[in-house]
């Protein structure tokens, strides 16, 4: 199948770049937006999945419900996913929105099944220093979170945001266009939420509680949709 070929040379290209020996602790953040409805998704689906192999990426599944009405309902999307692609073309003066569509570190905009686009995009911020290095620190069911001060910040809000999400699935897709098809899903993102608004001026400190053992993430972004200034993993 072709988007086998296409994963794999994603893969040599963006692991040509070394991964340090310590990996960043702002790992480079993917968003994929796709839905199980759409027929071009599984490539873009299949690299987001070799993403996840690496510690210096952070891969997040966005699902979508634009696709639910021809005849299979995507049981991973949600219209919050919706709005955040629709966001970021609103501010990229776009006025349409489509899959399989990746934004990287919030810049980025690429076609997720363009192997080769999406390398060529994410090279530039592999391997590169984060302005910030978010500090979480977990004991059981509380995460607490650290950030400091961003370097030269300007007028504006920051959002710091809370990304659950599931590691893998699989789902059998029995109508629509991808009928018939058995297909494995990484990163899909369970639940995006607002911890705190920040002007980023002076050192922040908050808290978040994880209800379950679901991995989870700390997004700090230049708000509305803009830049991905760091992320870091809740381990």
């Amino acid at each position: 199948m072709r988007y086998f070929s296409l994963s794999s040379l994603f893969f040599a290209a963006v692991c040509a770049v070394s991964q340090p020996a310590a990996a960043d602790p702002s790992p480079v953040v993917v968003e994929l937006f796709t839905s199980q409805g759409c027929s071009s998704c599984p490539p873009a689906d299949e690299l987001l999945k070799r993403m996840a192999q690496r510690r210096d990426v952070l891969p997040l599944a966005y699902h979508v419900d634009y696709w639910d009405y021809i005849g299979w309902a995507d049981a991973f999307a949600a219209p919050e996913h919706t709005e955040r692609q629709r966001g970021y073309a609103h501010v990229a003066g776009r006025n349409m929105v489509y899959t399989p569509q990746m934004i990287i570190m919030g810049r980025e905009d690429v076609v997720g099944a363009d192997a080769m686009q999406v390398a060529d995009a994410m090279v530039q911020y592999l391997g590169h220093k984060s302005r910030l290095n978010i500090s979480v620190d977990r004991v059981g069911a509380v995460a607490s979170i650290s950030v400091p001060p961003v370097p030269g910040a300007a007028e504006g809000t920051l959002q710091v945001q809370l990304v659950r999400y599931m590691p893998m699935r699989r789902v059998e897709i029995k109508r629509g266009e991808l009928a018939g098809h058995t297909l494995d899903y990484a990163n899909i993102v369970k639940s995006h939420d607002v911890l705190a608004e920040w002007d980023g001026r002076t050192p922040l400190e908050l808290s978040a509680t994880l209800p379950d053992d679901l991995p989870a993430a700390i997004l700090v972004q230049e708000w509305p949709h803009g830049p991905v200034l760091a992320a870091a993993r809740v381990d």
